[in-house]
């Protein structure tokens, strides 16, 4: 498989800069664009948010265990606020209430103002990044040239 294009986005990668200063920890961002990544199957992304997360120190039994969250003990009650929230608007389209309140009070309950616009924007744009992966067929495991 060969990618149709080069790197079409480097203005993601400005608004990823810009989210940094939220305060929601990488751990969080990196768990969130590792779930966001397995819903919309896209293989770049679940490959280089496992290794990201593995590099940070994290747990292959928490990497492992990021689709089956729900099932598990080993995510902070936070975690798992922020994990709902993604999967709510990364499945906007499935519900006809697109974030139902008990996700949207359970996450604010965890995250302040700020960083709940971070992780909106981070679940927003790692759905942007899987969309664009899927459209031009980027390889997992290769970088964009």
């Amino acid at each position: 498989m060969q990618a149709r294009m080069k790197n079409p986005m480097q203005a993601l990668m400005a608004l990823n800069k810009a989210t940094e200063k939220s305060g929601l920890s990488e751990t969080t961002t990196k768990l969130v664009h590792l779930r966001a990544s397995q819903i919309n199957g896209c293989s770049v992304c679940v490959d280089m948010h496992a290794q990201e997360l593995k590099k940070a120190g994290e747990t292959d039994r928490r990497i492992f265990a990021v689709a089956a969250w729900r099932d598990t003990p080993f995510f902070t009650e936070a975690e798992r606020a922020a994990l709902a929230l993604t999967e709510a608007v990364t499945r906007i389209a499935d519900r006809t209430d697109a974030v139902p309140d008990d996700v949207w009070n359970e996450a604010v309950r965890h995250y302040d103002e700020t960083a709940i616009s971070g992780l909106l924007l981070q679940i927003a744009q790692i759905n942007v990044w899987n969309r664009l992966n899927a459209s031009v067929r980027q390889v997992a495991g290769a970088a964009w040239n």
